[in-house]
């Protein structure tokens, strides 16, 4: 499959330059984990929304094409609330609408839940629609870290490639490969943020695989981190900024912020700068493929 080599060369080209239209237009970013915070090009995940696409365009059928309308439309969603700072509520709602699209896919509407098998039948496209709308969002959450999300749906989408087949694969390895190609730019120090449309998109992209490839269970499985930190955030509604953020202390490490997270949890664990930190989050999202996959082989 070439499609992989692909999407990374082009996302790899594509990305500085990119970044200095961003740039260019004013549209930048504090990194706020470094001392001198300085500024960095946002909306990065623009490179993803091109690179994908134009990776996938000689392997286009029914099926890709509209996953691939529902990764973008996602993108957009991100675009707009990068601009403007959609409410929560607001970007939840979007996201099922542009989620909804799967309904129009031909799809198996078994669930397997490891040894057993449900028949959902018309359900099922519901359960889709929350599934590719939780994940969106669930990446978008465990963010905010130089190369923390893009890392982290990579690894995802990497692992998930090598236990499914068809057009989930293709979705998933050349959207990890185009994802790793970011990352040589986001990865620390960055040189571009991914910001909500780099976050909302890969998150997509995770749920879309896991429809696609009837591997529900192992994408929410690799999406793990993502729902503890959701789960801790649920108690302070997701208001964190008002009660403070993570601070940089003079030696560079970290100190966690005031309320629970699953970031806050490995800082309170052990003294970490940002790079540190981001490579426990890699190594635990690895540790959780390398499950997946002997899982897969088991069952």
């Amino acid at each position: 499959m070439i499609t992989p080599v692909v999407g990374f060369i082009l996302s790899l080209l594509f990305t500085p330059y990119i970044g200095s239209l961003m740039r260019k237009a004013g549209i930048v970013g504090r990194d706020i984990h470094k001392l001198g915070k300085p500024e960095v090009p946002e909306m990065g995940g623009i490179v993803l929304l091109l690179v994908l696409p134009l990776s996938l365009v000689s392997l286009l059928n029914e099926t890709l094409a509209k996953a691939l309308l529902i990764f973008l439309l996602f993108g957009i969603i991100g675009i707009i609330d990068d601009i403007t700072q959609l409410r929560q509520s607001h970007k939840v709602l979007l996201s099922l609408l542009v989620s909804s699209i799967v309904i129009s896919i031909s799809i198996n509407t078994d669930l397997d839940i490891l040894v057993a098998s449900f028949e959902l039948g018309l359900l099922y496209y519901l359960f889709a629609v929350l599934f590719i709308t939780g994940s969106a969002n669930l990446v978008n959450l465990l963010a905010g870290f130089n190369g923390l999300e893009v890392g982290t749906s990579a690894i995802a989408l990497f692992f998930l490639g090598l236990i499914t087949s068809g057009n989930a694969q293709i979705l998933a390895l050349t959207g990890s490969a185009v994802a790793f190609g970011f990352l040589w730019w986001n990865r620390y120090p960055a040189r571009i943020f991914p910001g909500d449309t780099g976050t909302l998109s890969l998150g997509a992209l995770i749920g879309l695989v896991g429809i696609l490839g009837k591997v529900e269970v192992f994408a929410a499985f690799l999406l793990l981190p993502h729902f503890v930190d959701f789960l801790l955030k649920s108690k302070i509604r997701f208001k964190g900024r008002p009660l403070g953020r993570t601070e940089v202390l003079e030696d560079g490490t970290l100190k966690a912020p005031p309320y629970l997270s699953f970031l806050g949890l490995l800082m309170r664990i052990k003294k970490v700068k940002e790079p540190q930190l981001v490579a426990m989050v890699w190594g635990i999202e690895t540790v959780l493929g390398i499950i997946v996959l002997l899982l897969h082989q088991l069952l």
